[in-house]
């Protein structure tokens, strides 16, 4: 959720960029800006210089826009060292004095934090007891207290804010300045996310390399429950006892300009468009000489996957819905048995998981608290885990077994759609590496379905560039204010997509359902002019669920619903029954669903546009859940 910059400068200034001694302020602010997509309702930063005996700063509720007016009516001094944060609130409301930083020990302690701290109120009640006043509702200004009791017991701010980690319970990450050490900043990392940028002569910390892939593409993962101090010329990492430990560097795969719009409206416009990249990225280098595939970080051995008798995805949202999708292919494929839990219900169900289960974590961020749980729940009772991630260096990937990336490059909307497709993609490779290894399809045809997938990118950019009717369609109903979604089989889980999308974003009522269980209640919804949107299987192959969902159709149509009907090109049965049609290329059953949910994303995103509404950052939403 919260997004978190840091930096610490030389205080020389960068060629063709702002004084040196406005840096420090420059590059938190556009790291924050780049952070907007994890969500927030306040923003803040704060700054330490040399010769200044107090730490600088400047919160405001609502957008980034606001600190930047703020700073512009009250400008801040020159400093060599700047923390920056967005707030989604937890603990208090979405106020100026809750804002973040927090200050402490005299105004020279300033602390930004990224999670929920569960034990603040036995902490706020021990430090009020000794005569601490707090001005804020939140967890953090306890935790800023907290540091400032224990720095100035220690005397160094490394050591104070292990001290302080050692204190806490719950998931968070710290950052910190103090005036009296004016080019150090300080971090701690539990359960919540925290990346190092490497540079010249200064270096960066971020929730993600967002926050300064603009400035370095060198990067170093931190483990978890680690501090880091960053000062210009060096990076030192220990463990909460002090102890040395060490990070794992990285190179950061795609540039500043990837996170901008690129001429498009909106970031989800951009992503929507970047699928056919998307869905060709994550595919390549996923053969080897010989055709046969391979997967990025395998550290599981092939035996123990040989011996695999069932499979669990876990994951939430939009990524259990690619697990769901998954599942199918997975079991028709490999005939291995695959479960689909949404991972915040998994570990409190008592699941039968041992050393013969696959558990698969879907995750964009990486950093999916309740899917993080869950994998660790899933290690503790024997089985390997194999994740399905963007994020790299992120948490989940480096607690699991085994991992296999997207390639999708940032998503920066909060709802997310590249990743979406992405995920599915990875899961057909599972699909097939599996089916490969266990010997349940034959090399060549392994080798056909593969092909058949690398050509499902040009089939998104035909769906793309198709667009036009759909957003049409969209302005047409900017009164609905419920929108059914029907599906079969694959297209199942890609109506219940579609109406999250909806819900995400326009914030009108939509419901998915299973068309067969029509007729079991929801056609009870039915009324005059009611949107129905229905995903029409592949007559080919699969016909007798195509004529029960054309049926279906003619159902709802009778009753007065108005169908909008996702259909392949030469579908001619469909044409008499659907108001209006979204025509999509020729596809395996399988993989229709990397076709089938772009006209739902693109209705999404136009209906929300012409309420005039925010399509990248909804209401009430956060891009990554940070917090169980």
């Amino acid at each position: 959720m919260c997004g978190i910059v840091g930096y610490a400068g030389t205080g020389t200034a960068v060629a063709g960029g702002p004084d040196a001694s406005e840096r420090p302020l420059e590059v938190a602010l556009a790291g924050l800006k780049r952070l907007e997509y994890r969500g927030y309702d306040s923003a803040g930063v704060a700054l330490v210089g040399p010769g200044r005996p107090e730490a600088a700063f400047a919160k405001k509720s609502g957008k980034l826009d606001n600190l930047v007016a703020e700073i512009a009516a009250h400008p801040l001094p020159a400093a060599t060292a700047a923390i920056g944060h967005t707030r989604w609130a937890t603990h208090g409301g979405p106020t100026d004095t809750n804002a973040h930083p927090h200050l402490a020990d005299g105004d020279r302690l300033a602390v930004i934090h990224n999670g929920i701290i569960e034990n603040y109120s036995e902490l706020r009640d021990s430090l009020t007891t000794d005569g601490v006043t707090f001005l804020s509702d939140t967890d953090t200004e306890v935790a800023a207290q907290l540091l400032a009791r224990e720095y100035r017991a220690a005397g160094d701010l490394a050591t104070a804010m292990a001290a302080t980690a050692r204190q806490l319970t719950g998931t968070f990450t710290l950052l910190a300045v103090h005036a009296d050490d004016p080019q150090t900043v300080v971090g701690a990392r539990h359960d919540s996310p925290l990346v190092v940028g490497l540079g010249a002569g200064e270096n960066f910390l971020g929730s993600d390399v967002a926050a300064f892939v603009e400035h370095t593409k060198e990067a170093l993962e931190l483990g978890q429950d680690q501090i880091v101090t960053i000062t210009p010329d060096a990076v030192t990492v220990t463990d909460f006892d002090g102890a040395p430990a060490e990070g794992k560097r990285f190179t950061v795969d795609w540039d500043a300009a990837a996170a901008e719009k690129g001429g498009f409206d909106s970031f989800m416009d951009k992503e929507i468009h970047d699928q056919p990249h998307a869905v060709a990225d994550t595919l390549l280098g996923r053969t080897d000489s010989s055709g046969r595939i391979i997967l990025d970080d395998l550290r599981i051995d092939e035996s123990v996957l040989r011996s695999v008798n069932k499979i669990i995805v876990i994951a939430c949202g939009t990524a259990a819905y690619a697990g769901h999708v998954a599942k199918y292919a997975i079991e028709h494929w490999c005939r291995i048995p695959v479960e689909v839990e949404l991972a915040h219900e998994f570990r409190y169900r008592d699941p039968i998981v041992d050393e013969r289960t696959l558990v698969v974590a879907i995750s964009q961020s990486g950093e999916t608290m309740d899917t993080l749980m869950a994998v660790r729940h899933a290690r503790e009772q024997g089985a390997k885990v194999l994740a399905i991630v963007n994020t790299n260096g992120s948490t989940i990937p480096r607690e699991s077994d085994a991992v296999l990336y997207t390639h999708a490059g940032p998503e920066i909307a909060v709802a997310s759609t590249k990743a979406f497709l992405a995920q599915i993609t990875a899961a057909y490779i599972l699909g097939l590496y599996l089916a490969q290894l266990r010997g349940n399809k034959f090399p060549d045809e392994v080798a056909q379905l593969f092909d058949e997938l690398r050509d499902m990118s040009r089939k998104v950019q035909t769906v793309i560039e198709r667009g036009e009717y759909v957003r049409a369609t969209a302005r047409s109903m900017q009164a609905a204010d419920k929108v059914l979604f029907l599906g079969r089989h694959v297209g199942y889980p890609v109506a219940m997509e579609g109406a999250l999308k909806l819900k995400e974003l326009a914030y009108i009522h939509a419901e998915g359902f299973a068309a067969g269980e029509l007729k079991h209640g929801p056609i009870a919804l039915i009324d005059e002019g009611q949107p129905v949107f229905v995903v029409v299987p592949s007559p080919r192959g699969r016909d007798q669920l195509h004529s029960k969902v054309v049926s279906n159709i003619q159902e709802i149509r009778a009753r007065g619903a108005r169908t909008l009907v996702i259909a392949e090109d030469g579908d001619d049965a469909v044409r008499q029954y659907a108001d209006e049609i979204f025509w999509i290329p020729q596809a395996p059953s399988l993989l229709q669903p990397l076709l089938a949910v772009v006209p739902l994303q693109i209705f999404a995103m136009a209906l929300a546009g012409a309420k005039g509404l925010d399509v990248d950052q909804p209401r009430n939403l956060a891009k990554s859940v940070t917090v169980e």
